[in-house]
């Protein structure tokens, strides 16, 4: 199926990859679960500084904030931790914390989102938190694919 997804826009790129991923890894994604994974996919494809947050610092700071500012910031939070713990696992051993620490402060960061948003929100943040785990499997299962296209990648 890789090359199926050597052409197309950046989304449909990153839709592929998903896809081929949640079916080796053997996880069905709800539609809205694989709509937002690609959306997270798409903003971070460029950002050089992914790895060199530091995630629970980033999560307390993001506690402090207040409405909108504090759901926009733990979101951050939530895709950035989604992102190492699927992608890049490396990172937390090169910290010496487990894979695990990521997910939690990202489920958490995705709880604290619902909490704080409006209805909509807090449902796909709800939704998100409680297939955490999943979202993290499957962007770990994109790691096997044998390459992705020039121009995916993940800085």
């Amino acid at each position: 199926m890789i090359d199926a997804f050597k052409k197309g826009t950046p989304a449909e790129l990153w839709q592929a990859a998903v896809l081929e991923a949640a079916q080796r890894t053997g996880r069905t994604l709800e539609e809205t679960e694989e709509s937002y994974l690609v959306f997270v996919l798409l903003r971070y494809q460029r950002d050089a500084l992914l790895l060199s947050h530091a995630h629970g610092i980033d999560w307390l700071e993001a506690l402090s904030r207040v409405g909108s500012a504090r759901a926009e910031a733990l979101r951050d939070v939530g895709d950035r931790c989604l992102l190492v713990a699927g992608l890049f696992p490396g990172l937390a051993e090169r910290r010496r914390v487990s894979v695990d620490y990521f997910i939690e402060i990202g489920r958490g960061a995705y709880q604290g989102v619902a909490e704080v948003t409006r209805q909509a929100y807090a449902s796909l943040y709800g939704q998100l938190a409680q297939s955490y785990r999943d979202l993290v499997a499957v962007l770990n299962g994109m790691r096997s694919l044998s390459r992705l296209p020039e121009g995916l990648r993940l800085h």
